[in-house]
Order: C-alpha cells, then structure tokens, then sequence
C-alpha cells in the first residue's frame, strides 16, 4: 500500500499520519492489488476534512468528510470508502452470478 499525505492550511503531524494508515490500512484485505491512496488533510473554516482517493483493482474510489476533530473525519471517511468497496464487490458478484430467476 502507498498512501500519499497532502496537509493544507495546518502543520504536518506523523500522529495523524500513522492513524489515518492503521485505518486505512484495513482496506488491503478488501482488494487484492496493491492500494494507492492520497490523503489530504486541511482545515475549512471550523471544520477539519479529510479527502481520500484510492485507486486498487481498477476501481477509483473517494470519500470527503468533514468534523470538528481530525480523528472523527478519518474515522467517517473510512466508513466510507469501506462501504463503497463492499458495494463494488457486491456488484461483481452479482455479475459473475447471472441474472436472476425471476
């Protein structure tokens, strides 16, 4: 996995790096390829977002959100992606199954 930080508007911090790879790195077993991703963090008015784009299997998969707390963020956005990996695999498992008998 490579993951690539981008911080906007606020310093660089290895602790939001690490907690942002341990979630991230979650994701691996979802695809078999290896993962890209970009991180951006940034600060927008009152709220701290988190942008992730992840390219794995062909697939292009992003999710931005926006908390109060930097930790909640990532945490909401890997909910995210997360559930956009089961819907694409759901997806490919429907295909390969065929269509229905009804």
């Amino acid at each position: 996995m490579r993951i690539e930080y981008t911080f906007r508007n606020m310093e660089s911090s290895e602790a939001m790096k690490n907690y942002a790879e341990g979630k991230l790195g979650r994701l691996q077993k979802y695809v078999r390829g290896p993962l890209e991703v970009a991180v951006t963090f940034s600060l927008e008015r009152h709220l701290q977002v988190v942008d992730v784009a992840i390219h794995a299997d062909g697939h292009h998969l992003q999710g931005r959100e926006g908390q109060e707390d930097m930790y909640a963020s990532i945490d909401l956005v890997t909910d995210k992606i997360q559930r956009q990996l089961n819907k694409a695999h759901e997806q490919h498992a429907a295909h390969r199954r065929g269509p229905s008998a009804d």
